[in-house]
């Protein structure tokens, strides 16, 4: 009776365990992370990619084009060309702009500071028109510099036709991978954005002739109340792109952007941008190598200068996803022990070779900071001269 009992628990244990237990395991094992078809989550500082689900399809990318839209503007702004305080007056073609709009009258005049807003925050499509026509005198022309600057960037699968994403044209396309691309452009060169990208809510004010009247501003971005260190950056939609994301959050140091494109809906876009975000969050560990040899000058034969000053090139940063040690991390520096004149100052003189459990995982190029000339016999008089001087002083 023992053994009957017995025999009929451990039965019942196995059913139960078959039933239950079983297809939970196969399911964890087959689930999906997101349910979008295309998607993408990279790490801002290094561009490394953690996730991604068929991310270099060419897809509709709606109102994220304006990322690029934005990097342009930034540009301008960076190249002295433009000032957030300039006032950009709206023609009729910028006014007529469907879509999501922040209902700009032709003539009316906004700051350059004020579009951004309209175009990061609210994704005007007229506020970005009338960008692209301040800019480049008209939207056509802006569209090629557009197309120029994603071959910069080695964005292979990416062509615009417009500055907004409102066209519905087979020719305007993009991948999960290039919007990547382009949002850690815009975020790692003009993180300055992310101040306008995290705002919530804001109102303008609009000048026209019939008065002056308040336009409230909302964020398209749903993350940015319900994604703890979401901080930007844009959202799109049109009937044919679908719904997509791009979505950057910071924490503890780390930055990540998590692309979604072509989701059914938008509670499917928010919801896969953060899937990647917390599995971004949840495995990756980021070095930085903060304490870095201070470098010798190095001697050059036949320079005006005998000796020039070098420095690292870049910032060393390594992403780890494997959960290794950090503690682990050597780096060997490799510095050419003279030089021969001339030299000239971005000259490569060195590298610095960084080692995970002894595997390379990177390296720093180390660069002169100032050339010098090769000396001619006057500058060999003038050292004799100087250093008589020397002596006798």
């Amino acid at each position: 009776m023992i053994y009957r009992a017995t025999a009929k628990i451990v039965v019942g244990i196995l059913l139960f365990c078959s039933l239950f237990l079983t297809p939970l395991t196969v399911k964890a094992e087959n689930e999906e992370l997101i349910t979008a078809p295309h998607g993408v989550l990279m790490e801002a500082s290094t561009g490394k990619i953690i996730y991604e689900k068929d991310m270099d399809t060419r897809v509709k990318p709606a109102s994220i084009t304006k990322i690029m839209t934005l990097i342009l503007i930034f540009d301008e702004l960076e190249k002295g060309n433009l000032h957030m305080e300039d006032e950009v007056v709206t023609s009729a073609y910028a006014k007529s702009m469907g879509g999501s709009q922040v209902f700009l009258e032709e003539g009316e005049k906004q700051t350059v500071e004020t579009l951004i807003k309209c175009i990061v925050i609210a994704s005007g499509n007229d506020a970005s028109a009338a960008m692209a026509e301040h800019i480049a005198g008209s939207e056509t022309e802006f569209v090629k510099r557009m197309n120029e600057r994603t071959k910069g960037l080695g964005m292979e699968n990416t062509n615009f036709e417009d500055c907004c994403g409102l066209t519905e044209s087979d020719n305007h396309y993009t991948s999960a991978h290039d919007v990547a691309i382009m949002s850690r452009e815009l975020i790692t060169r003009y993180p300055k954005i992310l101040e306008y990208s995290s705002v919530w809510m804001e109102n303008i004010t609009h000048v026209t002739q019939k008065g002056n009247s308040e336009f409230g501003l909302t964020n398209t971005n749903k993350l940015i109340r319900s994604y703890d260190g979401c901080v930007g950056l844009k959202t799109g939609s049109t009937s044919v792109a679908k719904y997509c994301v791009s979505a950057v959050a910071q924490r503890e140091g780390i930055t990540l952007i998590s692309v979604v494109m072509t989701a059914p809906d938008y509670k499917v876009r928010f919801k896969d941008a953060a899937a990647m975000l917390n599995l971004g969050f949840g495995s990756c560990k980021l070095y930085v190598d903060e304490r870095k040899e201070k470098l010798p000058q190095i001697p050059v034969e036949g320079g005006v200068l005998e000796k020039v000053p070098c420095a690292y090139e870049k910032e060393f940063r390594y992403l780890d996803t494997e959960g290794a040690s950090f503690e682990n991390i050597e780096k060997k520096i490799k510095l050419k022990k003279d030089l021969k004149a001339p030299v000239k100052k971005g000259d490569t003189v060195g590298t610095v070779n960084y080692y995970l459990d002894g595997k390379e995982i990177g390296s720093v190029k180390i660069l002169c900071t100032k050339g010098t000339k090769q000396a001619q016999y006057s500058d060999c008089v003038k050292k004799v001269w100087e250093s008589f001087l020397k002596k006798i002083g």
